[in-house]
């Protein structure tokens, strides 16, 4: 572990960040993005400025709420186009720094860092994340947040612990000291029901949860999810960096800020996601033959539901009554997390850069 050093680039609150590129006015202001970016209707906001942030704004959460708590904040509508264009030019540049790259969403990627021989690699890839973060800056007119670590787990914390706009680096043997106080609720992937499970065992802090017997957390989350609790809480994670390959499907997802169960704001939320990803399929050249819709219960069961077409399309107007249909073969007896869609089985050779 020592050995190696990956980073983690994040570009901060990147949909109300572009919006605020195109319109430098708006700098310092609330922006809030969400669906047509008109708060009197059903939506959900898809991303919010730090400005906004601070009255307590966050992404999922219905823009009716977000306006009762940002009244003066600005409401725009989504727009993909942009955002997929920025994203290519970010993975572009991030390309540049290693064959070992990994983007992990539109607007963050993983960089594993090759050391010089005889080279402190942490510290070599602290001037690498530098350069990055510079290079977004002066070349895309945006701010990145990085992380710099001994592994994925380690750099992401990292970068999480540097936003907005920051760079912080954890060694191998930092870990532990940094660890030992820390919420077991901010180890990453840790979910509410996980972080709460694991207070109800007595299990506060991520140093608590290093020292549990990977038996006694197989018990209580099974085999897969107690290792990994437990290995994580010891920044162990050998997990690669998986360089870019064609897509095997595009996808959107959203957690509701509050669990809901009025089916009209499921139907128009997962209505905006399918459009989303509608013009993500037409922006990369591909066609899918296949859509799925996935629904998660506040209890986290999740459901999911899948239909193949007779021929290749990426017209909304085929793939929406296909995912409605999918959503209205579910049955809605809990209040509703999560909802997300997915289309797969692409045809088409123009090969997507993010």
């Amino acid at each position: 572990m020592t050995n190696r050093a990956v980073v983690h680039i994040d570009l901060d609150a990147f949909f109300a960040s572009v919006e605020i590129k195109k319109r430098p006015e708006l700098k310092g202001k609330p922006v809030i993005v969400g669906a047509d970016g008109d708060p009197s209707k059903r939506g959900v906001v898809s991303a919010a400025s730090y400005e906004a942030r601070s009255f307590g704004v966050a992404s999922g959460m219905p823009l009716k709420k977000a306006y009762k708590l940002c009244p003066e904040g600005v409401f725009l509508p989504v727009d993909f186009g942009s955002y997929e264009r920025e994203s290519e030019r970010f993975m572009e540049i991030i390309r540049e720094y290693s064959p070992l790259t990994e983007s992990f969403g539109l607007d963050e990627a993983f960089v594993e860092v090759i050391a010089d021989p005889g080279a402190d690699p942490i510290a070599q890839a602290v001037e690498v994340a530098k350069d990055i973060k510079r290079r977004v800056k002066k070349d895309l007119g945006l701010t990145a947040s990085a992380g710099v670590g001994p592994n994925k787990l380690i750099a992401k914390m990292a970068s999480d612990m540097g936003k907005p706009d920051g760079l912080f680096a954890i060694r191998g043997e930092e870990i532990e000291k940094i660890f030992r106080d820390m919420p077991v609720r901010d180890l990453w992937g840790v979910g509410v029901k996980t972080g709460k499970r694991l207070n109800e065992l007595g299990i506060n802090t991520v140093g608590e949860l290093s020292k549990v017997p990977v038996a006694h957390l197989d018990r209580n989350f099974g085999p897969i999810t107690g290792r990994t609790l437990h290995d994580h809480a010891s920044g162990i994670d050998n997990s690669p960096v998986v360089p870019f390959s064609e897509p095997e499907s595009f996808g959107r997802e959203v957690t509701f800020e509050e669990d809901t169960r009025e089916a009209y704001t499921i139907k128009e939320t997962l209505y905006i996601l399918t459009g989303d990803v509608v013009a993500r399929l037409k922006l990369s050249g591909y066609k899918g033959r296949k859509v799925a819709i996935k629904v998660r219960f506040n209890d986290f069961k999740t459901i999911t539901r899948e239909a193949t077409f007779d021929n290749e399309t990426d017209s909304l107007n085929d793939i929406w009554p296909a995912a409605l249909k999918l959503l209205e073969s579910v049955d809605l007896p809990r209040p509703v997390r999560l909802v997300g869609v997915r289309i797969s089985k692409f045809t088409g050779s123009q090969p997507v850069s993010f």
